[in-house]
C-alpha cells in the first residue's frame, strides 16, 4: 500500500463514516464532563467563575476570534501544501476538511477526532484512509517539534539565561533530519518485522525533501503563533499574571491532546493540562481553574461558530469526478 492509494470502488465503503469512539470512550467523557461541572459548582461557583466575561472587552474578544479563525486558514494552507499535487485547485474543499477536523478533534472523546481526517481526505480526495492517517503523524509531529520550541520560550522568558536558545539550536536541527525519513524508506530501512514496516509506511507519507518540511514548519509556526496570541490574550484578561505564565497555561491546555484521558469537547483534561503548567510557576490553583474553564469555554464557542460555518463551504469536485457533498 502507497500513500497515494486510489480512491476505493464502489464496492468499499468510501463514504462509510468512521467510527467516532467507542462506547466507552464516551462514558469516560461523561464522567469527566459531569465531575468537572460539579467540582466548580463546589468550589468556585459558576456565578462567580464567569462574571469576568462581564467585563472583557468586545475588541479582545473579536480580535482574538480573528486570530484563531486565521490560524484554522493557516492550518488548512498547511494541508494543502502538504498534498499539493492531489489537492490542486480546491483549496476550498480543504478549508472545509480542515476546519472540520478541527471540530471533531475538540468536541469528540479520546481523539476520536482524529479519525475524520483521513476519512474526509478519502471523501473529498480519494486518498487512502491509511496512508492519510500516515500523513497525519508527520503534521502532528510538526505540531509538537514547534511546542517544544515555545516551551523553550516559556523558560528563556522566566529565566533568560543562555542555556535555552542553545538548546533550541539542536532541536530545530531535527527538522532537517526528518527528510532522512523518506531515505529510511528508499533503502529499505527499519526491518522486516511489522514495526519496521510501519515506520517505512509513516516515512512514505511524510514530505519527501528539506525544502518542502521547511514551507510545512513555516505554516505550522505562523498558524500556532496566532493561536497562541490569541488564547494567551483571552487567558490573561482571566488570570492577570505575566504573559509567560499564560502562555505556559496555553501551551499545557494544548499539549492535553496528548493524554490518554480526554473527556467529551476535552472537558477535565484541558482544565487539568492548564492547571498542572500554570502552578508550579507561581500561580493561584483556584485562579488557574477559573482561567483553564474560561479559556476552554471561548475554545468551545469558536470551534462551534467556525464548524457551522465550514459546513457551508461547497466541495468542489474534480472535473468528471462526482463528489457527494453532505459531510
Amino acid at each position: 500500500m502507497t500513500p497515494t492509494e486510489q480512491a476505493p470502488s464502489q464496492g468499499q465503503t468510501a463514504t462509510a463514516r468512521p467510527r467516532l469512539g467507542r462506547p466507552r470512550d464516551w462514558a469516560i467523557g461523561a464522567v469527566l464532563l459531569a465531575a468537572v461541572v460539579i467540582a466548580i459548582d463546589r468550589t468556585l461557583g459558576w456565578p462567580a467563575l464567569l462574571a469576568p466575561w462581564a467585563t472583557l472587552s468586545p475588541w479582545l474578544l473579536a480580535a482574538a476570534f480573528l486570530l484563531t479563525t486565521a490560524s484554522y486558514v493557516l492550518r488548512a494552507v498547511r494541508v494543502h501544501v502538504f498534498f499539493r499535487s492531489l489537492t490542486a485547485g480546491r483549496f476550498t474543499t480543504v478549508l472545509r476538511l480542515s476546519v472540520l477536523h478541527n471540530t471533531a478533534n475538540n468536541l469528540l472523546p479520546m481523539r476520536s477526532g482524529e479519525m475524520v481526517f483521513p476519512w474526509l481526505m478519502r471523501r473529498y480526495f480519494g486518498h487512502g484512509f491509511l496512508a492519510a492517517g500516515a500523513s497525519l503523524v508527520w503534521i502532528r509531529l510538526l505540531d509538537l517539534h514547534f511546542l517544544g520550541l515555545i516551551g523553550l520560550l516559556v523558560l528563556w522568558l522566566r529565566d533568560p539565561a543562555w542555556l535555552w536558545p542553545l538548546l533550541a539550536v539542536p532541536w530545530i536541527g531535527l527538522l532537517p533530519a526528518a527528510a532522512l525519513l523518506r531515505r529510511l524508506d528508499t533503502a529499505g530501512g527499519g526491518g522486516d518485522g511489522r514495526l519496521g514496516r510501519l515506520v517505512r509506511f509513516i516515512a512514505r507519507a511524510g514530505p519527501g525533501d528539506a525544502r518542502r518540511i521547511a514551507a510545512l514548519y513555516a505554516w505550522t509556526a505562523l498558524s500556532w503563533t496566532l493561536k497562541l496570541v490569541a488564547f494567551a490574550a483571552i487567558l490573561r484578561h482571566f488570570v492577570p499574571v505575566d504573559f509567560w505564565r499564560v502562555l505556559a497555561g496555553v501551551m499545557g491546555a494544548e499539549l492535553s491532546s496528548v493524554l490518554p484521558f480526554h473527556g467529551i469537547a476535552g472537558t477535565g483534561s484541558y482544565e487539568l493540562a492548564t492547571v498542572v503548567a500554570m502552578v508550579p510557576f507561581g500561580v493561584d490553583p483556584e485562579q488557574a481553574l477559573a482561567g483553564a474553564v474560561n479559556l476552554h469555554l471561548f475554545l468551545l464557542g469558536t470551534t462551534i461558530i467556525l464548524g457551522l460555518l465550514a459546513l457551508l463551504i461547497p466541495i468542489a469536485g474534480r472535473p468528471g469526478a462526482e463528489v457527494n457533498s453532505s459531510a
